[in-house]
């Protein structure tokens, strides 16, 4: 049977694919059959005649995981914005049985699934005029729990508490918090000690900042994110995050 998660981040860039990478380096690199699954992704990057995903490129990269974009990625969309509109402005509208189908498709080859999600939890993935469909509504219906990644400074309280509360009223499980770009300051601890005692789910890891991140270059990331991931971070610990799918 296999086993995922979903990795929420309280707002949009608030680390959710260096996170992601890093947790299924670790389990792919302690020999576990493991890989990624975004159902749609915007603000893809330009190369030629190709839209590249890059958070799906970083992903893959750094875990060593070898499956085509499209079987990971089904939709990519060059515009910055939330899925739903990038859909309208570009008419390639999100069909949710592809995406069913490839998360299908990767639960009958891989023993562990890590998703991610395209922004906060609430992030509009399909309007079609009558009804929004977003990113909740994805979560549950592929029956993961969740992962929520946040900041550590000023304002992570309310952004963590309201996303974790919003989560668990739409009935989806939140098995822990990552704390992204951590730095032991009295603010970061004290912000860290009210968001477990408001929200009763624990901070599972202080994932610090890495130095000298370089937004243009992936390739002077990799070593960097696996060796933080590794310090952070046990195959064993992930695991018992996960549920049956």
């Amino acid at each position: 049977m296999t086993k995922g998660i979903f990795i929420v981040g309280t707002d949009t860039d608030v680390g959710k694919t260096i996170i992601t990478a890093g947790l299924l380096h670790v389990l792919r690199s302690k020999g576990h059959s493991a890989t990624y699954f975004k159902g749609a992704l915007s603000g893809a990057i330009e190369k030629g005649d190709k839209l590249i995903p890059g958070d799906t490129d970083l992903v893959s990269r750094v875990s060593g995981l070898n499956e085509p974009y499209e079987n990971i990625t089904p939709y990519v969309y060059k515009a910055a914005v939330s899925p739903h509109l990038a859909a309208k402005i570009e008419n390639k509208p999100i069909d949710l049985n592809i995406i069913r189908k490839k998360y299908e498709e990767l639960k009958e080859k891989y023993d562990f699934i890590i998703a991610e999600g395209s922004g906060g939890i609430i992030c509009p993935l399909i309007d079609n005029d009558e009804d929004i469909y977003t990113l909740a509504d994805l979560i549950k219906e592929l029956n993961m729990g969740t992962l929520v990644v946040a900041r550590a400074g000023v304002g992570t309280i309310n952004h963590t508490v309201l996303t974790i509360k919003c989560i668990q009223s739409l009935g989806i499980k939140v098995k822990g918090i990552i704390i992204n770009n951590y730095e032991d300051t009295y603010v970061a601890r004290d912000n860290i000690n009210v968001i477990e005692r408001l929200t009763g789910v624990p901070i599972v890891a202080r994932f610090k900042a890495i130095e000298n991140l370089d937004e243009n270059s992936i390739e002077n990331n990799i070593e960097s994110i696996r060796s933080y991931a590794e310090n952070e971070f046990t195959d064993k610990n992930i695991l018992t995050w996960m549920e049956e799918l």
